[in-house]
């Protein structure tokens, strides 16, 4: 990183060396990312101007991104936005970043609610908006629906209204502020799906996680409490009290935790079904129970 004049080729090979001797993972997707961010490129103009020389007015500013993510920030927080399910979602570290697993869990809740409400308009409630991925996009794919997403983090949901604004679905979407379904019960609101992806780390664990996430995601919405799994127990225990229990819904949890999850929602004596789904890694990554009538 001696900040010579070089081509664009020439400022990526050098960058992902630099990250790989720091040992940051997936180096040269990182610095492909960074790259295009600086320059406003899309992948195939950064292949077409590879050659071009790397302007030096800009070089002070790609030195700070590169050392940004030798420190182990992740890159989607370093440039501000992250793809999912098709869909731009800015970041920050307000919010954890979208997962693909998580677009299982969307796309689970997309065709059981279209199988238990054929073309008509239920009510949906997400707990723990974060960037707003699952509401807002279940809000682009089913525009019918009555869409709530509640989180305790007033940043979090300053993100995911600015992310329902740009996908066009501001107006679909009732955010609010709310611990787990507290707002839900304090207005006996009918729900009839139920979804989160809530933190289920178990407190002790989070010092083992990656750097990236340790480090630079919110501890609020990664901590699950002693064993990861308070935060089902108090969604479970809350399900009670509302008018009636929702006829879906769809947990994503951590990885061991299907059973206790699947154990909670047995415990309610309502489903006619309860499954689990698994991700694409193999790992048993959602519980959803039904029930039909």
């Amino acid at each position: 990183m001696n900040g010579q004049p070089m081509t664009a080729r020439e400022a990526y090979i050098e960058a992902s060396s630099f990250l790989r001797l720091r040992q940051v993972p997936d180096a040269a997707i990182c610095v492909e990312l960074l790259l295009q961010h600086l320059m406003q490129w899309d992948r195939s103009t950064m292949l077409m101007r590879f050659e071009e020389p790397f302007p030096q007015a800009k070089m002070s500013e790609w030195l700070l991104l590169v050392e940004r993510k030798a420190a182990g920030e992740p890159v989607q927080y370093i440039i501000g936005e992250q793809e999912f399910y098709g869909l731009p979602f800015q970041v920050n570290a307000a919010v954890l970043i979208p997962r693909p697993e998580t677009e299982l869990l969307v796309e689970q809740v997309v065709k059981r609610g279209n199988e238990l409400w054929p073309g008509g308009a239920p009510k949906l409630v997400d707990i723990g908006s974060g960037s707003g991925a699952i509401p807002i996009t279940i809000a682009v794919q089913c525009p019918l629906w009555q869409i709530s997403s509640s989180d305790i983090s007033l940043a979090a949901l300053e993100v995911a209204r600015a992310n329902a604004e740009l996908n066009g679905v501001a107006a679909k979407i009732n955010f609010s502020q709310s611990d787990l379904l507290d707002v839900y019960i304090q207005e006996q609101q009918q729900i009839d799906i139920l979804v989160s992806n809530p933190p289920y780390i178990a407190s002790g664990d989070i010092e083992e996680l990656q750097r990236e996430v340790k480090s630079f995601e919110p501890r609020l919405a990664l901590d699950g409490g002693a064993d990861g799994l308070i935060l089902y127990r108090r969604m479970c225990e809350q399900l009670m009290q509302l008018p009636a229990f929702p006829r879906l819904v769809a947990f994503e949890v951590g990885q061991g935790q299907t059973e206790a999850v699947s154990q909670m929602l047995a415990d309610l004596q309502n489903w006619e079904q309860i499954e689990v789904i698994v991700d694409y890694a193999g790992i048993a990554r959602h519980v959803i129970a039904v029930k039909k009538l």
